[in-house]
């Protein structure tokens, strides 16, 4: 084994921050209140809440057991669990959907560094088309890629610098700064006089509103939010000490997830509720086209507020991309050094530059390769829907049956417990989800998914 892989996370507190910064990115503060927008508001964040303690635990306590167990690269730690079996399958495309991910996340990232320094430079002001402004910007075809790239270069140098003085060292930074902002942002945003119905529509459910497809939604944004099935977890569980205490740590991941999520909303809906004529399911626009807007209008009559509020956003929008970024560079160079036995600089720099030339093609398929489609999808959509509507949800139902029925129950015990010094009293309640309840779930998700 390569020694490098050896090196493990320093501390909890920094095993714990870097798994919340894996978990924590663009889903919590652009997909979650999407979701929550579509699906009705308090209700959906009721199912959601049930979906994050019944599976998403269960599930990430599943990558953490083989992580930590075999401490080592995904795609090793099934092949060293399962010898000569097809369970080494997942762990291939574990970092195959990290890869695909990271690719086209890199795009988005760049779209949101580009609107903060749109917004420090006092560029997003009242009056402009944000329509306008963001289609001229993704159809560009070089202003997408030069953010792209500086935003991967950002990534590579963490990474590059290894677990405990890149990953480590990075998310005890970022990780208190994006609650601090949150922290802002929120308090800003109750100052909105649109504010009281913003957080009506957050904290009063109407269960007239849940429905089979509510239900599912909540299943997969829960799924989805925690990166499960990407390799990540599995790979920083393999940098835990020994006396890291697994289930802790998974609600300890879980809980920081859900705060940032439902907080995002709480930043969101005040705003979009103080100004007339904007929709709470406006979709993925909400982002870079509708809020703009809102924030000029609710902060029209302090303009300096409006500027700092934008710009705190559009930063915090960047250091969640940034965290979860990390950690799927990570499940990919992790695998590379380990594999090829080269050094963790150049194995991050094979998959920075891998991952940048599919990067371009995917910011190219909003402009000057907007023709070329497959399946009436462009590069970007193909990357999308490959990883997140078919390997992701099969992904995590391997890994559960994996868990569930292959692995030996006394082994999964003993890495959930400490091997006997922790005492974990809803193991037998885990191990019937993790047979029985999350695998469903998520089978449901899926076909639901590609149905839809």
């Amino acid at each position: 084994m390569n020694y490098e892989l050896k090196e493990g996370f320093g501390s909890k507190i920094g095993a714990v921050l870097a798994s919340a910064g894996s978990a924590v990115g663009l889903g919590n503060v652009w997909r979650f209140p999407t979701e929550v927008g579509n699906n009705g508001g308090a209700a959906f964040i009721f199912i959601y809440l049930i979906c994050i303690a019944v599976i998403g635990i269960p599930v990430m306590m599943s990558e953490f057991v083989i992580g930590r167990h075999t401490r080592t690269n995904t795609i090793s730690a099934f092949a060293k669990l399962a010898p000569g079996k097809w369970w080494r399958i997942e762990g291939v495309a574990g970092v195959f959907v990290a890869f695909l991910i990271l690719s086209y996340y890199i795009v988005i990232s760049g779209w949101t560094l580009f609107y903060l320094v749109e917004s420090l430079g006092g560029q997003l002001q009242a009056g402009r088309d944000y329509s306008q402004v963001f289609n001229d910007f993704v159809s560009n075809p070089w202003q997408p890629v030069l953010m792209g790239a500086a935003f991967m270069g950002l990534t590579h140098f963490i990474i590059a610098r290894g677990v405990q003085s890149g990953i480590e060292k990075s998310s005890k930074v970022m990780m208190p700064m994006l609650l601090l902002i949150i922290g802002i942002l929120v308090v800003c945003s109750f100052s909105m006089p649109g504010s009281s119905e913003g957080l009506r529509f957050l904290l009063k459910p109407d269960f007239s509103k849940i429905t089979a497809s509510v239900i599912l939604s909540a299943v997969g944004q829960a799924f989805f939010s925690l990166s499960l099935a990407m390799g990540c977890l599995c790979t920083y569980a393999s940098y835990f000490r020994a006396d890291t205490k697994l289930p802790k740590t998974a609600v300890g991941v879980s809980t920081i997830d859900t705060f940032v999520a439902i907080l995002s909303g709480f930043i969101i809906f005040p705003a979009v509720f103080s100004v007339e004529g904007v929709s709470v399911d406006a979709g993925p626009g909400l982002v870079f086209i509708t809020l703009p807007h809102v924030f000029n209008i609710a902060f029209s009559h302090l303009p300096w507020l409006g500027y700092i509020f934008s710009s705190f956003f559009y930063l915090l929008l960047l250091l969640a991309a940034l965290t979860s970024a990390i950690s799927l560079h990570e499940s990919v160079t992790a695998y590379m050094l380990e594999a090829f036995s080269i050094s963790r600089r150049k194995a991050a720099a094979a998959v920075s530059i891998s991952c940048m030339t599919l990067g371009v093609a995917c910011s190219l398929s909003f402009g000057v390769w907007s023709d070329l489609t497959l399946f009436g999808l462009n590069i970007f959509g193909l990357f999308d829907f490959t990883a997140s509507k078919i390997i992701l949800p099969i992904g995590g139902i391997i890994i559960c049956l994996f868990t569930g029925w292959y692995l030996d129950r006394k082994l999964v015990e003993s890495e959930l417990t400490n091997c006997g010094t922790l005492r974990f009293r809803l193991f037998r309640l885990y191990y019937f989800i993790i047979r029985y309840v999350a695998p469903l779930a998520i089978a449901a998700v899926f076909v639901q998914e590609l149905l839809a």
